[in-house]
């Protein structure tokens, strides 16, 4: 399921990187709510809240295994039904208000004048994604933007996969290796070398810098780096 919008491409030269970008902690500033709705979500089982620190020290994909690191076991079933529907209740609750990251509106909109492709990819379930990306204003700087689709509990990298076969109807000439996947997560990475495409990895969402040096992708502290070293990934 996707969301399809057109986007120039440069004709002359030789191609740019197509930018895979993360919503969640990456274009869209939210770690304080994601703190919060977790802190709910661990309240329905009576566990101690979560500092910033915390989080970004034990986050991991598939959830309910960074819900072991902190029960030390994994969450029951039914554990996780409560923790999961608390924490999206939640979050949505909290989303509205959250901005964009610094500077990310502006490079997404040069990007587009410059004719260098990009898209969006996130876990955000795809009914709640498309809604709050076109409230941001963003949409049409996207040659494609997908939520997920399914259940909350697994990997980027399926969705990925569908991703870049939709990305590939639309433009037969994006390819892996000319992907790069901006996140702030080491699934993002993950996600990436599942189609044979690289990753940059951003500090300001929900891991340490520390726990994102394990990707072995490169590691930066903004958007607008990110973008620069994309494209001397693929140059």
């Amino acid at each position: 399921m996707g969301f399809v919008m057109g986007n120039g491409t440069q004709k002359t030269g030789k191609r740019p990187a197509h930018l895979v970008w993360d919503w969640n902690g990456t274009l869209l500033d939210d770690i304080a709510a994601v703190i919060e709705a977790t802190n709910a979500a661990f309240a329905q089982l009576g566990m101690a809240p979560i500092t910033l620190e915390r989080y970004r020290d034990l986050y991991c994909v598939p959830i309910p295994v960074f819900y072991q690191r902190l029960m030390g076991r994994l969450p029951t079933d039914a554990e996780w039904l409560v923790m999961d529907a608390a924490f999206h209740e939640q979050y949505w609750a909290r989303a509205d208000a959250c901005g964009l990251t610094e500077g990310a509106a502006e490079l997404l909109a040069a990007r587009q004048r410059a004719g260098r492709g990009q898209s969006l990819l996130s876990m955000a379930p795809h009914e709640h994604l498309v809604p709050i990306v076109r409230r941001h204003g963003i949409t049409e700087h996207f040659l494609r933007v997908d939520g997920r689709t399914g259940p909350s509990h697994g990997s980027k990298a399926e969705h990925m996969v569908r991703h870049l076969t939709a990305l590939r109807a639309a433009d037969p000439e994006i390819s892996g290796e000319r992907i790069v996947v901006i996140g702030d997560a080491v699934d993002d990475a993950v996600a990436a070398a599942a189609v044979g495409a690289r990753a940059v990895l951003f500090t300001g969402g929900s891991h340490s810098r520390v726990s994102l040096t394990v990707a072995g992708v490169p590691v930066v502290d903004t958007l607008a780096e990110a973008v620069a070293v994309a494209e001397e990934l693929v140059g």
